[in-house]
C-alpha cells in the first residue's frame, strides 16, 4: 500500500512563495491589502503544491461556522407552494456557492419554531442570518439584533421588531403600475385581491393600488387574501358580487385562483374581467397572466452580498436596497 501524502501546510506555502505565512493566509482569505506581484507569487505556490486550505480550521480560528441560515416565516406547506420561494432560494444559493458557505433552511411559521430557533441562530451555530416572510410584531428580527448576530432582512417589517439591512423590491411603484395599465385599457370597475395586511408587501401593494385608483378618479373594491391560491379563489367570488371588470391579485398565485373561479362562473378574460398578478413566476407564464415581475433571484443574490459584508465586520454602504419592478403583458389584460 502507498504512503497518504502529507498535507502541505501554510507554511510550507509561505517559504515557497517567499513571503510570511500571514500574507498566504490574507491572499487565501481575499483581503484586499496584497499587492498583485505579491499575490501572484502566493497563488503559483499554492498551484504547485497542490495545497488545500482547511476550512474547517480555518473556521474554529476565525469563530467562524462558514454556514448561514435562511428563516421563512411561514408554513412548510406555503414553502413549497409558492414559486417566490424557489426563485430567492435559487439566488441565494447561486450567490452563496461562491463565498465557500453553507446553506441552512429552517422554518419559523410558529411560535414554538421562533422559540427553537432563538437559541440556536445566537449559539454561535451560524454566521449569518437571512430573514424573509416577515410579519407584524414577529420577535425574531429584534431578538437577532439584540444578541448581535449579523442578518439582512428580504422585505421590511412593520412594526418596531425591524432589521437595519434590507433588501427589497418597490411594491408600491409595481401595484401602481398594474393598475395605472387596466386603467389606460379603458377599466372602470377595478377591483384588488391585497396581501395580508400584516406584511409589509401586502400594505404597499394595496397602497400602490389606492393611489392610481385616485388618480384617476375611480372607485375602490378591496378584498384581502394570503397570497395563496385558495385565498385568492375565495375572494373572487366575493367579487363576482360587485360586478367588477377588472382584477389586481396581490401575488400570481391568488391570481390563478381568481382566474379559476371566473372561467366556473363564465366570466371571460380579458373580455369581462382583466385580471393582472404580482411577481411574474411560472404561473403566470402557463397561464398568459399579466403580472408585475419582481426579480426575484437578484434579490436572493443581493442579501447573500449585504450579508457577508457584515459577516467580514464590513459597514454596509446603505441600509436599505430596494430593486425596481416592471409589468409584463400577457392575454389576461
Amino acid at each position: 500500500m502507498s504512503t497518504p501524502r502529507k498535507r502541505v501546510t501554510l507554511d510550507e506555502v509561505a517559504a515557497h512563495a517567499g513571503v510570511g505565512r500571514g500574507t498566504v493566509s490574507r491572499v487565501i482569505n481575499g483581503a484586499e491589502n496584497v499587492s498583485p506581484e505579491t499575490k501572484e507569487l502566493v497563488e503559483r505556490a499554492i498551484a504547485e503544491l497542490n495545497y488545500v486550505p482547511n476550512h474547517a480550521a480555518r473556521s474554529l480560528a476565525a469563530s467562524r461556522t462558514d454556514s448561514i441560515a435562511l428563516v421563512i416565516a411561514e408554513p412548510e406547506a406555503r414553502l413549497f407552494s409558492d414559486p417566490f420561494f424557489a426563485g430567492i432560494i435559487r439566488g441565494i444559493t447561486s450567490e452563496l456557492t461562491a463565498t465557500g458557505r453553507q446553506l441552512l433552511l429552517t422554518m419559523a411559521g410558529t411560535p414554538e419554531e421562533r422559540a427553537n430557533l432563538e437559541g440556536y441562530l445566537s449559539g454561535g451555530h451560524v454566521d449569518g442570518v437571512l430573514l424573509l416572510s416577515q410579519h407584524r410584531d414577529d420577535p425574531l428580527p429584534g431578538f437577532l439584533v439584540d444578541t448581535g448576530v449579523p442578518t439582512v432582512q428580504g422585505g421590511r417589517s412593520i412594526g418596531p421588531q425591524t432589521v437595519p439591512q434590507v433588501v427589497d423590491v418597490d411594491n408600491h411603484s409595481g401595484a401602481h403600475m398594474a393598475v395605472n395599465h387596466l386603467v389606460e385599457r379603458g377599466r372602470r370597475r377595478i377591483a384588488t385581491i391585497s396581501g395580508p395586511i400584516d406584511m409589509i408587501a401586502g400594505v404597499h401593494r394595496l397602497g400602490g393600488y389606492r393611489e392610481a385608483l385616485m388618480l384617476a378618479g375611480l372607485p375602490e373594491f378591496i378584498t384581502h387574501g394570503d397570497f395563496t391560491e385558495l385565498s385568492g379563489a375565495r375572494a373572487m367570488k366575493e367579487l363576482l358580487r360587485h360586478d367588477v371588470d377588472a382584477v389586481f391579485a396581490a401575488s400570481d398565485l391568488m391570481a390563478v385562483g381568481a382566474l379559476r373561479v371566473l372561467a366556473e362562473a363564465g366570466r371571460r378574460v380579458p373580455q369581462d374581467v382583466a385580471v393582472v398578478g404580482f411577481d411574474d413566476s411560472s404561473h403566470a407564464q402557463f397561464t398568459g397572466l399579466s403580472s408585475v415581475h419582481q426579480p426575484i433571484e437578484d434579490m436572493g443574490k443581493e442579501m447573500v452580498r449585504l450579508l457577508t459584508s457584515l459577516i467580514s465586520g464590513e459597514r454596509p454602504s446603505r441600509a436599505a436596497l430596494v430593486l425596481t419592478p416592471h409589468l409584463v403583458i400577457r392575454e389576461s389584460s
